[in-house]
């Protein structure tokens, strides 16, 4: 590639970075003319670049697929950026990942300039994604069809499998896909629901993209990540818990370490409601568990099994931890009168 002169390689990065430009707009980034750019266009063709282009008002140029993978132009922070990205997926939980990961880390390390080259091995060196047990793994082919549907705008079909293991076929505008505590989703408006719809990304199987394109619609949330917090502070499960806490709504956040636990609301400086909702008692459990170390606290609500799992491993906390006391004050007792035949033994022989 180091025949390409730099305007051609700013048009690349163009047209890598939008997913269509029109003549006129690349002419104008570019400080060339709009036949400049066509020739420079089929410059890129020649070098397996498939660069589509259509005619007419609402024309324009678009990088699409081909048969074979052309080189790709990264600058120097989405260089660095591309090696977290491929350390972060040696371990979080995509199936066959790992190999493949740092295999291409290996390969961008090869040709990366010799200026970027020392952080780059700070970045493999310092770097380690630690895998999460019980976390499902995902397909990554089902990650980069998902992506790319996402990025072109194309409608996707695909089998779910839901929380209550019905498998449905569902057709839906892919928006955006995310990760939150190890786990991706994807984002998508589903118009036969009428409604934004959050997958799990490791409960999609038989992706088909549709190869229609849609029209964006307006998220109503500031951002996708936004949106997907909301979503699921507010979902309702089979199980929950409402508790009056007394420690500040800013304590009890923070002691969850930004995952997404429940919804906290402020009743005082030093006061607030927490509730909990899960799948499962024992979710819960370990949630009410994390608030009982904060101060104390009045259980409003609970569900019957709920309250009955708490109720009956606090018992079981509340009589270990008394054995536990008594063994050692009965240890302290035997201490204290060897202390004492000691002390006198001491004032005997002083005599």
């Amino acid at each position: 590639m180091s025949e390409l002169p730099g305007r051609l390689f700013r048009l690349l990065s163009l047209l890598q970075s939008r997913r269509e430009w029109s003549g006129r707009e690349l002419a104008e980034r570019l400080g060339v003319t709009e036949r400049t750019v066509r020739r420079d266009v089929d410059r890129l063709r020649g070098l397996d670049y498939p660069v589509t282009g259509t005619t007419g008002t609402a024309g324009g140029y678009r990088l699409g697929s081909g048969t074979r993978l052309p080189p790709l132009q990264l600058d120097d922070d989405e260089a660095i950026a591309v090696a977290l990205g491929l350390v972060g997926a040696a371990g979080g939980g995509v199936t066959g990942m790992a190999e493949s990961s740092m295999s291409a880390l290996a390969k961008l390390e090869q040709v990366l300039p010799a200026r970027l080259r020392p952080q780059l091995a700070a970045v493999s060196s310092a770097t380690e994604a630690v895998p999460r047990p019980g976390i499902p793994q995902v397909d990554p082919g089902v990650l980069a069809v998902l992506a790319r549907c996402c990025r072109n705008h194309e409608l996707v079909a695909f089998d779910y499998h839901g929380r209550q293991r019905a498998t449905t076929r569902r057709r839906v505008e892919p928006h955006q896909l995310l990760t939150l505590a190890w786990r991706w989703y994807l984002l998508a408006f589903d118009p036969e629901r009428d409604d934004w719809r959050i997958f799990r990304a490791d409960r999609i199987g038989a992706v088909t993209p549709v190869l229609h394109q849609f029209t964006p619609r307006v998220l109503p949330a500031a951002d996708a990540s936004s949106y997907l917090v909301e979503s699921f502070l507010s979902a309702q499960y089979r199980h929950s818990v409402r508790l009056a806490v007394e420690a500040p709504a800013s304590a009890v956040t923070s002691a969850f370490e930004g995952v997404v636990r429940g919804v906290v609301e402020e009743t005082g400086p030093s006061s607030c409601v927490v509730r909990f909702s899960a799948d499962s008692p024992a979710m819960l459990l370990t949630q009410v568990a994390a608030i009982a170390v904060l101060g104390p606290f009045v259980v409003e609500h609970a569900t019957a099994e709920t309250a009955a799992l708490i109720a009956r491993v606090g018992g079981r906390l509340e009589r270990a931890f008394a054995a536990s006391s008594d063994s050692a004050a009965a240890g302290d007792s035997v201490a204290s009168g060897h202390d004492q035949a000691d002390a006198e033994g001491e004032d005997a022989d002083g005599q």
